[in-house]
């Protein structure tokens, strides 16, 4: 019997035949700009067959549900002239009108692979994986409250293997402005402990880039698709975002971007508000510092002041401030468990914390309103979480809320990017979001954008008929 899985609760075809009107309603606003009709019938036909029960959705076992041929499908995703930025764009507007996001989160998630053909796969870090994995990453928009989210933009991640301007020449130095120079030759030791250089077949160079080039040509990937980091691809989302007509009223991320100084400088310059997580080594002046005049040696242009202490480490400053400083915060309640009694209460989400105002240094933070006239760094709040049974911090945060933020608002705002976890979960392991196994740079986000489509379609169910859709 075929289902379509809402929360990983099965509703069975009598339900699915009950909300048949408001799909086709649903499909009809978001394949609106598909000039062809059978292009809008099977797109409809796709988000049917991403949420009919089943442990694969790649074509061909959607296609066996669904009683059609999966070159049909095929051809849809791959091949089909159709415009998959406005069936995004769509989505987008219509995620925001729905859910009236809190925040908007960014993040990216891996999706694990065995071969080397999918368009941008390599070996790489991936943070949902928590290893080195050969795998494609994914960076996300989100908008999410603590009742619903959903995905608003997507972007493949393009590793530089996969960039032929990433390749250094002679003197090893790549085009790409974003690629990292080439690293020095790793070395081992011999038997007398002396080093040796690792036994490594060296491409030519040119041999490199027809490999490269190669790879984009069979996966299709567009030339204007280069290496920059995840950070930066962000940024652009956001920018394509805004150009919908579409802005955060606050963002969050991880510390994978929100320790990047060119990344919070970016939302800052996009006047997105924000309260990102950072690393313990990230630096800064405490708040109440000031710098000073630096004596003008009568040549040249004058010193621009200098604060007169060194930048600390947020971990240093927070050990200074000391843990006695916390108090106990409660964000929200606990989701209820699904062995739970529904009448039992579930508890609260809580934890120790101190806020500081700082002000963040580092080469890439921008000082004063005139970019240096004054020496003067921009203040901002740090968010310091430490349980009371550890030695140190677990946590920090950086955020240019307003300075009268009560601490109970910060670490509300900070403990909002959970929502993204059920969304990735949802997709993957529901929706089918990680099943494609197309080669295609256009097919995958074809099928990333068809899932989210399927998401936001559940969620329209869910917060039309909570308790029908297995919400209380």
């Amino acid at each position: 019997m075929s289902v379509v899985l809402v929360l990983g609760r099965c509703v069975d075809e009598r339900e699915l035949v009950r909300v048949r009107a408001q799909l086709e309603e649903f499909a009809a606003g978001v394949f609106a700009g598909l000039p062809r009709s059978d292009q809008r019938a099977t797109g409809l036909r796709y988000l049917r067959g991403l949420m009919l029960d089943g442990r694969r959705k790649s074509m061909q076992p959607m296609a066996e549900r669904l009683g059609v041929d999966h070159q049909q499908l095929q051809q849809f995703l791959t091949s089909s002239t159709w415009d998959v930025g406005g069936v995004r764009r769509r989505l987008a507007t219509a995620a925001v009108e729905l859910v009236t996001p809190q925040v908007w989160v960014v993040d990216d998630t891996g999706f694990p692979k065995d071969g080397k053909a999918s368009a941008c796969v390599a070996r790489q870090y991936s943070g949902t994986l928590g290893k080195v994995a050969n795998c494609q990453i994914a960076v996300s928009v989100h908008a999410a409250t603590d009742a619903a989210s959903a995905v608003l933009d997507w972007r493949l991640f393009v590793p530089e293997s996969w960039d032929d301007t990433c390749v250094p020449d002679g003197d090893g130095k790549p085009a790409n402005p974003h690629a990292r120079r080439l690293r020095q030759q790793p070395v081992t030791l011999d038997q007398a402990g002396a080093k040796k250089p690792h036994a490594r077949v060296q491409v030519p160079r040119e041999e490199q880039i027809d490999q490269i080039r190669r790879r984009r040509a069979s996966s299709k990937i567009p030339d204007t698709e280069r290496y920059r980091p995840k950070w930066l691809m962000a940024l652009e989302m956001l920018d394509e975002l805004a150009a919908w007509g579409l802005r955060p009223p606050l963002l969050t991320a991880d510390a994978g971007y929100g320790q990047v100084a060119e990344f919070r400088q970016g939302l800052t310059e996009r006047g997105i508000t924000y309260i990102v997580a950072t690393t313990s080594s990230t630096t800064v002046q405490p708040g109440d510092a000031q710098p000073a005049e630096v004596p003008y040696a009568g040549v040249g242009k004058h010193p621009t002041p200098r604060y007169p202490q060194p930048a600390r480490s947020l971990k240093d400053l927070a050990l200074t401030h000391g843990a006695d400083a916390t108090s106990l915060v409660r964000w929200r309640a606990r989701l209820p468990a699904p062995d739970r009694a529904p009448d039992r209460p579930a508890g609260e989400l809580s934890g120790h914390f101190f806020a500081l105002r700082v002000r963040p240094a580092g080469r890439a933070v921008r000082r004063g309103p005139h970019r240096g006239d004054d020496g003067v760094l921009p203040e901002c709040w740090l968010l310091v979480q430490w349980p009371p049974d550890q030695d140190e911090p677990t946590d920090y945060r950086l955020s240019d809320l307003p300075a009268d933020t009560p601490l109970t608002e910060l670490v509300r705002l900070a403990k909002s990017r959970w929502r993204v976890e059920h969304d990735y979960r949802e997709l993957k392991t529901a929706l089918g979001l990680d099943h494609f196994e197309g080669r295609s740079w256009i097919g995958w986000h074809r099928h990333v954008t068809l899932t989210a489509a399927a998401q936001l379609f559940l969620t329209q169910l869910r917060m039309a008929h909570p308790k029908a859709m297995g919400q209380t």
